[in-house]
C-alpha cells in the first residue's frame, strides 16, 4: 500500500508539470559511469556523386586552393567541426573496389564503372595513400572497408598487410615503393558492406560463416566490424551473434543501417519546401532509431552480456529526393533545419545508448545525403548539421550522465511524439547538455534538476532558424548557424529553461 501512495504522488507530480506545460529533466550524476566514444561522431565518405571528387579532393594542379590535392576550405571546416572518424570506400562501393586499383602512380592506375552510382568511370586517383592521408590531415581516425561481396580473402588479408605491417613483406615492400615508409595506424576495418543487399545479397547464415573466414586472415586489424541488419532486421543480428559468440577474437563490432526516410523509398520527399506532415514524419521515423538500437542491443546482450562486441551504427540520416536537376545516382540533397534537429535526435538517441554503441557514422560527409558540408566548384556551405555536430563536439569522450525526462507531447493530426528529446555528459567538471525543441510551432519550457552536481555558471549555443524549412544555400548570408544562447545561471540546484520552437540547444554548466 505504502509503495502504491507513493507512486501516485509521483504521476501527481508528473501530471501536475504536464498540466502547467513545463517540462522536467533531472540528471543523475552519480551514475555516471559510461564514456560516450568520440567515434559515435563519426562520418562516411563514399566514391558516390561529388563526395570525394569535387567535395574533397580536386587534385594539386586544380584552381581551387588546395593541400595536395585535398579541398583546404573543406580540411579546415572538418577539423574545426573535430570529426573524429571518416569511414571508406563504401557503401556499396566496397564491395566492387579492388584496392589495387588504387595505388602507385596515377597515370598508371585502371579506371572502372561505378555500377552502383550513377555509372561514371572512376579513375581511381583517388585511393588508399589518399584516403589515409586526408584522414591524418584532418586528424580523423580511418575505418576501412574490405571487399567481400567481389573481392578474395588474398585481397583483403593483402591489403591489411599493406596498410598496417612493419614487418618485412611484399605488402610492406609495395607500400614502401610507394612512398609511404612507416604503416599507418588503422584500428577499425569493416568485413564487407550490406552483404544482405548490395554486398552480395546473402543470407546471415552464409554470411556468418564467410565473416569468420575473412576475419581469420584479417591479421593486423586490431577492430573487425562484422556487416549487421538492416534496420528491423532483427534476425540477422541473432544469426551473427550466434555464430560468433565463442570466436570473440574474430569479431569487435557489429554494424547496423538506418535511414530517415519520410515517406517511402519510391517517393522520399524533397529535402526543402515541405511542410508541417512532412516535418513531423521525419522525426517520428527519427525517433524510431531508439526502438531499433534497444532491439538489436537485447539480442547482443544474450549472447554477449559482457559488451565486448559494440554496436556500429555506421550508416543513419535522412534520405530525400535528389533535388531537381541532378544526377539520380549521385544522391545530392540541401539540408534545411529539420536535417538538424534529426542529426540532434540521433546524435541524443548514440549518447544515451552508448555503453553498447560505440561508434556512428552519418551519411555522408559532402555533397551526398545528409551533408555536412555542400561545395559547388570553388564555393562551400556548411550545412545546419555541420553545426550541430559542431555543438556535440562537447560530448566526445565525455562520461554519459543518465536522465529522466519528462514532457509534453507534440500533436500532428492525431499522432503525438514527445516535444523534447535530450541527453547529457560530463567532461573536465563541465556539464554539457543538448536539448531539441521537435515542436516547430510551439516554445517549450523546461527545468533542469541538476541533483547532486555543484555548478554555478552556465552557459549556451543554439541552432534554429525562421523557418522549418530554412537552409543555407550557395552566394547567400547563412540562415541557420550556431549562435550563442542566453542561460539563467542555476538557482538552488535547479535551471529553468525556455526552447524556442524547432531548435537544437546546448546548455554548459560548470
Amino acid at each position: 500500500m505504502k509503495r502504491k501512495i507513493i507512486h501516485s504522488i509521483i504521476f501527481l507530480m508528473a501530471f501536475s508539470a504536464y498540466s502547467f506545460g513545463q517540462a522536467t529533466l533531472k540528471l543523475k550524476p552519480e551514475e555516471a559511469t559510461t564514456k560516450i566514444s568520440k567515434e559515435i561522431y563519426g562520418h562516411f565518405a563514399e566514391h558516390l556523386g561529388r563526395c570525394i571528387y569535387g567535395g574533397i579532393y580536386v587534385g594539386e594542379d586544380s584552381d581551387i586552393p588546395n593541400i595536395n590535392g585535398y579541398r583546404e576550405d573543406v580540411v579546415f571546416a572538418l577539423k574545426d567541426m573535430k570529426i573524429p572518424l571518416l569511414r571508406w570506400p563504401g557503401g556499396c562501393f566496397a564491395d566492387t573496389y579492388h584496392w589495387k586499383d588504387g595505388i602507385g602512380p596515377k597515370h598508371q592506375r585502371p579506371s572502372m564503372v561505378n555500377v552502383h552510382w550513377g555509372g561514371v568511370t572512376e579513375d581511381n586517383s583517388f585511393g588508399t595513400h589518399e584516403f589515409l592521408d586526408f584522414c591524418e590531415l584532418i586528424e580523423a581516425e580511418p575505418y576501412v572497408n574490405l571487399n567481400v561481396g567481389s573481392g578474395t580473402v588474398q585481397e583483403a588479408s593483402e591489403w591489411v598487410e599493406y596498410v598496417t605491417s612493419n614487418n618485412i613483406s611484399p605488402m610492406a615492400d609495395l607500400r614502401k615503393k610507394n612512398g609511404r615508409e612507416k604503416p599507418w595506424d588503422v584500428k577499425f576495418w569493416g568485413i564487407g558492406n550490406e552483404s544482405w543487399g548490395c554486398g552480395g545479397d546473402m543470407t546471415p547464415e552464409y554470411y556468418s560463416d564467410l565473416f569468420r573466414r575473412y576475419s581469420s586472415y584479417s591479421r593486423g586489424a586490431s577492430y573487425k566490424i562484422a556487416c549487421g541488419a538492416n534496420d528491423y532486421d532483427y534476425n540477422w543480428t541473432e544469426v551473427l551473434m550466434r555464430n560468433t559468440q565463442h570466436k570473440r577474437h574474430l569479431i569487435q563490432g557489429l554494424s547496423l543501417h538506418y535511414y530517415t526516410i519520410a515517406h517511402n523509398w519510391g517517393d522520399k520527399g524533397a529535402a526543402t519546401g515541405f511542410n508541417e506532415k512532412e516535418w513531423f514524419l521525419s522525426l517520428s521515423k527519427t525517433l524510431k532509431m531508439d526502438e531499433i538500437v534497444s532491439k538489436h542491443s537485447e539480442i547482443m546482450d544474450k549472447y554477449d552480456p559482457e559488451k565486448r562486441v559494440g554496436l556500429i551504427v555506421d550508416e543513419w540520416g535522412n534520405w530525400f529526393n535528389v533535388e531537381p536537376g541532378t544526377n539520380p545516382g549521385f544522391l545530392y540533397q540541401q539540408n534545411s533545419l529539420r536535417d538538424a534537429l534529426v542529426a540532434g535526435i540521433n546524435l541524443n538517441i548514440f549518447n544515451k545508448h552508448s555503453e553498447r554503441v560505440k561508434m556512428a557514422n552519418i551519411a555522408q560527409t559532402v555533397n551526398v545525403l545528409q551533408s555536412v558540408i555542400l561545395t559547388k566548384e570553388d564555393q562551400m556551405v556548411l550545412t545546419p548539421t555541420y553545426y550541430v555536430f559542431k555543438m556535440y563536439a562537447v560530448h566526445q569522450d565525455a562520461t554519459l550522465v543518465p536522465i529522466d525526462l519528462i514532457c509534453d507531447k507534440y500533436k500532428f493530426e492525431g499522432e503525438a511524439i514527445p516535444a523534447i528529446n535530450a541527453s547529457a555528459s560530463i567532461k573536465d567538471d563541465v556539464v554539457s547538455i543538448t536539448l531539441c525543441n521537435l515542436n516547430p510551432n510551439k516554445e517549450e519550457e523546461i527545468e533542469i534538476n541538476l541533483g547532486s552536481l555543484n555548478v554555478s555558471n552556465s552557459s549556451g549555443q543554439i541552432v534554429t532558424a525562421s523557418n522549418m524549412n530554412d537552409y543555407n544555400d550557395f552566394g547567400q548570408e547563412e540562415k541557420v548557424t550556431l549562435k550563442s544562447f542566453d542561460v539563467n545561471n542555476p538557482k538552488k540546484g535547479k535551471l529553468a529553461i525556455k526552447l524556442p520552437s524547432k531548435s537544437v540547444v546546448l546548455v554548459q554548466l560548470k
